[in-house]
């Protein structure tokens, strides 16, 4: 099947670069918040992740959550919300057919009630990590409930209901997936240690090209291509510390094993600047 993918970015947050790489600089970096947009030949449009939203702003305005927003400043114009650059793409919001969502991180969430027809994709671990989380335990885990919208739960389907694949000796990292719409074009894997249940995501374009989303697994392209761990006081906000270690390092190994298959984590700007090539 011809599959499409366009990737966009909505907003970005900063933060000293020394927190999420070792050896970086402690001067304040710019870290997109990428989403992708893919077109399925069957179901139509796709998300994985939305990015920020306006919403981030009214749900950090009162404490505890006005913390998130002061840890993490976010930078967004309303025109670079994933439903307005969307439509402005020709894909109205009611089209969108399903959201592949990574984890339950506000800078992958925010857009969620923009899409009112699309079904959630998650694993349930991720969701049932969250939701029961409120203030500031939900401030810990990164979570603003609010952003989810309120008929979630009707909406959602849990990867652990699909069906599980082995992967191709080349993917030999992860041995087994899962296979999320039953035709073998999306295959979902867990990427446990940044947060729980974190999925991320193989498929291959129309041009033969074939892309692993791997969300917060790390936040820049150094960190899996050397093999490079984030600062220790990044693991404050980590679900588990070693399983994060050893997520990194899969993909590491995956990556010396297919140096053509495109990488792409959420927040890199050196990955954002080479997709804008394309």
């Amino acid at each position: 099947m011809s599959i499409k993918v366009k990737f966009f970015q909505a907003g970005y947050c900063t933060h000293p670069e020394a927190i999420v790489i070792r050896a970086g600089r402690w001067k304040t970096a710019n870290f997109p918040s990428i989403f992708a947009l893919i077109s399925h030949p069957k179901f139509g449009a796709i998300l994985f992740d939305t990015g920020y939203s306006e919403r981030f702003f009214q749900e950090t305005r009162a404490f505890p959550f006005s913390l998130y927003a002061l840890t993490t400043p976010v930078y967004l114009h309303s025109e670079d919300s994933a439903v307005h650059q969307l439509t402005k793409y020709g894909v109205s919001p009611e089209t969108v057919r399903y959201i592949m969502i990574s984890h339950f991180h506000a800078d992958h969430i925010g857009g969620l009630q923009d899409f009112p027809n699309a079904q959630f994709i998650c694993f349930r671990s991720a969701y049932e990590a969250v939701k029961p989380l409120r203030n500031t335990a939900a401030l810990k885990a990164g979570f603003l409930p609010r952003l989810l919208p309120p008929d979630f739960e009707q909406r959602v389907v849990f990867v652990e209901e699909t069906k599980t694949r082995l992967l191709s000796s080349e993917y030999r990292s992860f041995n087994t997936g899962f296979d999320l719409f039953g035709d073998n074009t999306l295959t979902g894997v867990e990427l446990p240690g940044h947060a729980i249940g974190q999925l991320g995501l193989f498929f291959t374009d129309a041009d033969h090209q074939d892309y692993f989303l791997i969300a917060d697994a790390c936040w820049l392209s150094r960190a899996y291509q050397e093999f490079i761990q984030p600062h220790p006081i990044a693991n404050l906000i980590f679900s588990n510390k070693r399983q994060y270690v050893d997520t990194l390092q899969k993909i590491h190994q995956l990556h010396k094993l297919n140096p053509n298959l495109k990488i792409i984590p959420t927040h890199c700007a050196d990955t954002w600047r080479l997709l804008n090539f394309q």
